[in-house]
């Protein structure tokens, strides 16, 4: 379902997603809008599914997660039921930080985080050797992160 948005709508959401903590205060004085006005726009947004998360972001170096790998998967079989057991596999496994369903050589591609290669390993082993419908699979490790994000540039 389309929701249509004002410019006070993608006022909010803009400020929100640079940061999600902006108290109703500061979101009314930005839309011009009274603080009732900016609660009930994001109860919309929050249940149409526009805004579909808030999440604070981490320094995964600080987590000791210091390798990131990109990894393209080609399936054997193209099935709905295969894809969906696929993406299902992806999205329970926390290495899995985002998964995405692709045209081209690769079937899917997957951003992963590791501690070091070893963790990458025993990740590669549940992810794609022990699954007999993954014809192969080739990774790229991320030598550096120079932009990182999901915003949208509304």
């Amino acid at each position: 379902m389309a929701v249509e948005l004002d410019d006070a709508d993608l006022t909010i959401l803009r400020v929100l997603q640079n940061d999600c903590r902006t108290g109703l205060e500061a979101l009314a004085q930005e839309c011009h809008l009274s603080v009732p006005s900016v609660q009930r726009r994001l109860k919309r947004l929050r249940e149409n599914g526009v805004i579909q998360k808030e999440v604070a972001v981490l320094d995964q170096n600080r987590f000791d997660y210091k390798m990131t790998f990109i990894v393209l998967v080609e399936l054997e079989r193209e099935s709905l039921q295969q894809l969906d057991l696929f993406r299902k596999r992806a999205r329970n496994e926390p290495l899995v930080q985002q998964c995405y369903y692709v045209t081209g050589e690769a079937d899917f591609i997957l951003i992963c985080t590791a501690h070091d290669m070893q963790d990458f390993e025993e990740l590669t082993h549940r992810l794609f050797f022990e699954n007999s419908n993954v014809r192969r699979f080739r990774t790229s490790v991320v030598m550096d992160r120079t932009k990182t994000g999901l915003t949208v540039p509304i």
